[in-house]
Order: C-alpha cells, then structure tokens, then sequence
C-alpha cells in the first residue's frame, strides 16, 4: 500500500531525509521510504496496516514536523522523552571535550601558574567551551555515520545542532566547577556528579520547546 506524505518540515539536507527515512522504516509494516527534503514529502510503501498517523508521530518524534503544527505546551511527555534523549547525547560529547580540558588543568598546574585577572586566564577559560563544542560534533557525526550517513552530511548536520543549547550546557558546567576549585582553572573531582546534572537540566527544557515549536532536535 502506497501512502503519500506531505509537508514535512524542518529538513535541511540529504541527512535529514535518511534521518526521516530511517524513522519511516522502524514503523511496523513498513517496507520501503523515499523521502525527498526539498518538497518536504514522503513517499511510503506499507502492508497497510500501520496508519498513517503513525508514520506522522514517528516522524516528529524524529525530531521534524508535519502537517499542521501542534499547539505549544509543556506537557507533551513524548517531546520531554525525545528531548532528553537528545539532550543526553550533547552532555556526553560536550563532557569529553571540557571535562578533558579541565583535568588537563589539573594535571599540569595550570590554575597555579595563571590566575583570575591574568591575560592567560581568559582565552584559557573559554578553551575547554570550545574544546566540548568540537568533541560534541565529532560525536554527532560519528554517530550519524554508524547510521549509514556519509561523512560531508553526517558533519553538516552535526554542525546544524543547536549551539545554543550546547553553550548553555556548556558554561553551567564550567561555572560548577569554578565553584568548587575557588575560580581556579582546573577540576575538582567533587564537582564532577553536579555538572554533569547541571549540564543536563540547563538546557533540556530549552531543547523541548525547540523541538516541541519547530520540530528541531538539539542534534
């Protein structure tokens, strides 16, 4: 059974239609998918046994819209589930890179060599935002290409994530920690179990109302 999908918003890319695709095929009853980014369609072929609502909620819960946007609430448990899933997976690859950074800091002493006021201290400061951002993406693209992505879209649709949410990610935690080291560059183990919550819950309600309002996954 042929079913014709239309208006499907917020894909950008030839990624956007896998990623849509790949979420069309994991329905049950789905056989094949073809899903073209520039007309926002889909054209699905199915045993006619999964409606066509399902194949719609599969794919906002994908992260894209379609159809007539839904009004905005905060009470949609199915957008909380997926934003924190999407959530989730920025924490863990904006910690490798700051939490790397820090310890280095650590490691070599650089919070007793340069302190708060000094020239160094600020470039510094923003490394281990810029290092976690790039660790983030690097993740991001891995893990699209696991998905049968090729490199050139698996990237530009890791770069396409919401940099908002990951620097809001981002700065809680290194505020966290210059808490606990006293505003020393480094890290202090005891405040790792608290950044990573504050890393968390930051911007987890900010990725809901993106992905709740514009169909957007914050990856």
């Amino acid at each position: 059974m042929a079913v014709l999908i239309e208006g499907i918003g917020g894909m950008t890319c030839g990624g956007c239609a896998l990623n849509v695709e790949n979420a069309l095929l994991a329905v049950e009853g789905v056989s094949s998918a073809k899903v073209d980014h520039v007309s926002g369609t889909a054209q699905v072929d199915s045993d006619g046994n999964s409606p066509k609502q399902v194949m719609e909620a599969a794919i906002r819960t994908a992260g894209y819209d379609v159809g007539a946007p839904a009004g905005f609430d905060w009470q949609d448990k199915a957008v909380w589930k997926q934003s924190a899933n999407n959530t989730k997976w920025c924490l863990i690859g904006c910690s490798i890179g700051e939490f790397g950074t820090l310890a280095a800091y650590s490691i070599f002493a650089v919070g007793a060599t340069i302190q708060y006021g000094d020239f160094w201290y600020y470039p510094l400061l923003i490394l281990p935002l810029i290092n976690g951002l790039l660790t983030s993406v690097m993740l991001e693209t891995y893990i699209m290409m696991k998905g049968q992505m090729d490199f050139s879209n698996a990237l530009r649709t890791a770069l396409g994530m919401s940099f908002i949410s990951m620097l809001m990610m981002e700065i809680a935690m290194e505020i966290t920690d210059l808490i606990f080291t006293g505003g020393q560059l480094g890290m202090n183990p005891l405040a790792i179990p608290l950044m990573l919550v504050v890393g968390f819950l930051t911007p987890w309600p900010y990725n809901y109302w993106r992905l709740k309002k514009f169909g957007k996954a914050c990856h």
